[in-house]
C-alpha cells in the first residue's frame, strides 16, 4: 500500500465508527467526566482511607484542594485525578469511536519504548541547551526558589514518593487527553492537522487556570510542540517523555530549594522567560525529528489494521 493511503495520527477516528457528532460528543465527555467525575469519585475514595486512618475528617478533605498549602495527599489527589485521563480516554475511543484503546499510544499502536526512551534522552539534551541560554539572560521568574537547601523532613520524603510515582502518570494522563484524544478529535472534526495542533494546545494552555502572559505563552508553546510531535511522530510517546521531565525538575527544584505551593500556582512570569521556553521547545522539536527520522520511525497507520481492530457499525 502506498503511504499516501495510510492513515495519519490526528485522522485515527476516521476509521472507526462514523458520525462526525461522535467527536463532539466525545469532546463534551471527556471534559464533564474529568471536572466532575473523577474529582468527586477519588474525594469518596480518600474520604474513605480518612475515615479508616482517623483524624478531622472536614480538615483532611479541605487539604485535598487546597493548592495554596499542599500536602502530599493533595498533589497525590490532584496527580490522580489528572492521571485518571488514560483510562477515561480509553474508554472513550473504545465506546464513541469502536476503536481500541492502544491506537492512542501511537499507529503501531502501542508505546513504542525505544523512541520513549530515546526522547528522554533529547529532553535532556534541550534541558541542558536551556540552561546555557538562561543563564545569559536577565534573571527570569523562579517563583521562591532560592540558593538554600531545604530540611529533609518527613513530609519532604512523602512529597518525592509521590512525585516520584505519581507524576508520570499526571503527565502521562494529561497527553493521553489533549494530545491524543483531543487531537484525534480535532482532526476528525475539522479535517486540518493545524486545527488538531493548535485547538488542544489552546485548551491545555487555558486548563491550568488564571495565569498572566507569559505564563500562558509558556504552556501555549509546550502544547504546539507536543503536538506538532505528535503529527509528525504518530504518537504521545516525545510529549509525554518532555512533560514528564519537566514535571519532574520543577518539582524536585521546588522540594530542594523552594516550596511545593509557589509551583503548582506560579504567581507571574516575565517575558524574558520566554526565549528560554522558545529553546527548549524548538531544540526538542528539531532534535526529536532528527531522531526519529534516523530510528526510520513509522508515523502513520496501516488503515487495513486500523479499520479491522474496531467494529464499524
Amino acid at each position: 500500500m502506498s503511504e499516501p493511503s495510510r492513515v495519519p495520527y490526528q485522522q485515527i477516528h476516521q476509521a472507526g465508527r462514523p458520525g462526525r457528532w461522535r467527536p463532539a460528543v466525545g469532546i463534551v465527555a471527556l471534559v464533564v467526566t474529568e471536572v466532575l467525575v473523577v474529582p468527586t469519585v477519588l474525594l469518596v475514595a480518600f474520604m474513605v482511607g480518612f475515615l479508616i486512618r482517623g483524624g478531622d475528617l472536614q480538615s483532611q478533605l479541605n487539604s485535598l484542594v487546597d493548592t495554596a498549602d499542599p500536602t502530599p495527599a493533595g498533589l497525590a489527589y490532584l496527580n490522580l485525578a489528572l492521571a485518571a485521563a488514560i483510562p477515561v480516554t480509553w474508554l472513550l475511543i473504545r465506546v464513541v469511536h469502536g476503536l481500541k484503546p492502544r491506537w492512542l499510544a501511537s499507529v503501531r499502536p502501542r508505546i513504542r519504548w525505544a523512541w520513549f526512551a530515546a526522547c528522554f534522552g533529547v529532553a535532556i539534551v534541550a534541558l541542558f541547551a536551556t540552561l546555557i541560554v538562561s543563564a545569559a539572560l536577565p534573571a527570569q521568574d523562579t517563583g521562591d526558589v532560592g540558593g538554600r537547601l531545604n530540611d529533609f523532613t518527613s513530609t519532604t520524603r512523602d512529597f518525592a514518593l509521590v512525585v516520584l510515582l505519581l507524576t508520570p502518570l499526571q503527565a502521562a494522563g494529561e497527553e493521553y487527553a489533549f494530545r491524543g484524544y483531543l487531537t484525534q478529535a480535532f482532526g476528525g472534526l475539522f479535517r486540518q492537522r493545524w486545527v488538531a495542533v493548535v485547538a488542544p494546545a489552546l485548551l491545555f494552555a487555558l486548563a491550568h487556570g488564571a495565569q498572566d502572559a507569559p505564563i500562558f505563552f509558556d504552556r501555549f508553546a509546550f502544547g504546539i510542540v507536543a503536538g506538532v510531535l505528535a503529527i509528525t511522530t504518530g504518537g504521545l510517546e516525545a510529549g509525554i517523555a518532555m512533560h514528564v521531565l519537566n514535571n519532574w525538575l520543577a518539582f524536585g527544584l521546588a522540594l530542594a530549594y523552594g516550596d511545593m505551593a509557589s509551583t503548582l500556582n506560579p504567581s507571574g512570569g516575565t517575558w524574558w522567560s520566554i526565549p528560554v521556553t522558545l529553546t527548549q521547545s524548538l531544540v526538542y522539536l528539531g532534535l526529536a525529528l532528527v531522531v526519529a527520522r534516523r530510528m526510520g520511525l513509522r508515523t502513520t497507520a496501516d488503515p487495513a489494521v486500523l479499520e479491522g481492530s474496531g467494529r464499524r457499525v
